[in-house]
């Protein structure tokens, strides 16, 4: 059990990339009725996460997380929630196809309506305004009223949650997640594209399996649901503290905004407030690690946050950047044992490997991000650890964000279809390539050898 008796100690540690909001009465009036609402998410649900955790962290099952990189409330709708899941259910497919190990799907979704920022303020054109920080904080239009934080903003932040999270369990129960739709799942994503026309042969071997199945007396249909979860970084304090709650049979306390939260690379300060919120609730948790992260500093994130080294309590999300990734991580992933530790390892390839492109589009190279995958899979093999997935930015729309794939987007694409609130997502094919590719490394057929790596294109 964490240490929950003083849930509020947070308050008395400095607080980073947290809104400078005008009102401080209505803040408090927004959070006092959040502490009132339903929980979003129940301790039984976090406790059966973090069962899975500890699954990956064994290195009997591989995490696969993936989402917008910030969720709008205009975007809440039921074609945006369904592509989201349906790209993750296919590339769970893939991973599990080929590995032959579970696959515990997060969304990154119901939830990440709040972003960090390099900067606090923006300019255009000699007028300088608040930086958007999310939905949950601000609006993305450059005018002063936007702009400017507003708690009641938190109120839909909630509301917007409890309606995805509603329909992701209505189709992950409903039929919608059922193995037996692999091949409904790609309707109007083969015509055209290779990695499509490659999903379609996957599906057409698991019906011959589900056929196989059937004939031998087993009952397929309690394949018809899929556990899903979700989470979000837990960055706006005052939100996730009015959302936490503790449970009278068992005493533990939970952040009941998501099933897994975790600590940005800007707040993960041992001595900060994010660090000493996390290490008061029971959900399972992630830290992200940037490319400067020190031995020492993982280590006192383990003491902090997981003291009894308790398997899916913890995971470490490294997003070191293609270049840096064989560099950094052996390290780490050798000190942490040395410690005992079993935390789950997972690579961000996404956030070390943002570029400005010549339109002015912020964007990632497939090609770059793959790099930074395999070089992430390398390092724990020579190791002899487990990769333990994947955290992604993904989107299931055809969008032109990121350059490179299978049916390649390149940098002139970019203005057609982005559509990102913040930074550049995957689109619904280069989602699935990747996560063919992986499978493929997991499985040992992909290219790892230092030499492929050094032909590899950045």
């Amino acid at each position: 059990m964490r240490q929950t008796e003083n849930i509020s100690s947070w308050r008395n540690f400095p607080a980073a990339q947290q809104p400078d909001w005008p009102d401080p009465a209505a803040l408090r009036a927004v959070t006092g009725r959040l502490a009132e609402a339903p929980p979003l998410v129940f301790g039984a649900e976090c406790d059966q996460l973090r069962l899975r955790m500890a699954a990956v962290a064994r290195g009997e099952a591989i995490l696969l997380q993936g989402g917008d990189c910030a969720e709008t409330f205009d975007r809440v709708t039921t074609d945006s929630i369904r592509g989201k899941l349906k790209t993750l259910l296919q590339m769970a497919v893939v991973l599990s196809h080929a590995t032959a190990l579970p696959v515990v799907k997060v969304g990154r979704m119901a939830g990440q309506y709040a972003k960090p920022r390099s900067g606090a303020h923006e300019e255009r054109a000699g007028v300088t305004l608040p930086s958007y920080r999310g939905d949950a904080v601000n609006g993305l239009e450059f005018t002063a009223a936007s702009r400017t934080p507003d708690p009641r903003r938190l109120r839909d932040a909630y509301e917007a949650s409890a309606r995805t999270l509603n329909l992701i369990r209505a189709l992950t129960t409903g039929g919608f997640a059922d193995l037996h739709q692999v091949h409904a799942w790609n309707r109007g994503f083969v015509a055209g594209s290779g990695t499509g026309e490659r999903y379609e042969a996957l599906a057409d071997e698991i019906d011959r399996t589900l056929a196989f199945m059937r004939a031998c007396g087993v009952d397929t249909r309690e394949l018809g649901t899929a556990e899903f979860f979700v989470g979000h970084e837990g960055l706006l304090l005052d939100y996730e503290a009015a959302l936490t709650r503790t449970e009278p049979e068992t005493g533990r306390t939970y952040a009941a905004s998501g099933h897994l939260l975790w600590i940005g690379e800007r707040t993960r300060d041992p001595d900060g407030a994010h660090v000493e919120f996390f290490s008061r609730i029971d959900n399972p948790i992630a830290v992200k690690l940037g490319p400067t992260t020190t031995a020492d500093s993982v280590l006192t994130l383990l003491d902090r946050l997981d003291p009894d080294r308790a398997p899916g309590r913890l995971t470490f999300v490294v997003r070191a950047g293609a270049e840096r990734i064989r560099d950094v991580l052996p390290t780490l992933v050798e000190k942490v044992a040395a410690e005992g530790a079993l935390p789950c390892w997972v690579s961000d390839p996404m956030h070390g490997n943002t570029v400005t492109a010549p339109s002015g589009h912020k964007t990632r190279s497939f090609d770059t991000v793959l790099d930074e995958v395999r070089g992430f899979v390398e390092v724990h093999r020579s190791l002899g650890t487990h990769p333990g997935g994947i955290h992604i930015e993904l989107t299931g729309d055809d969008v032109t964000e990121c350059t490179g794939g299978g049916n390649t987007v390149r940098p002139e694409d970019l203005p057609h279809r982005y559509e990102t609130a913040c930074d550049p997502r995957l689109n619904h094919t280069q989602s699935l390539d990747l996560a063919f590719r992986l499978a493929e490394m997991y499985r040992g057929r992909g290219p790892l050898t230092p030499a492929a790596h050094a032909a590899t294109p950045r």
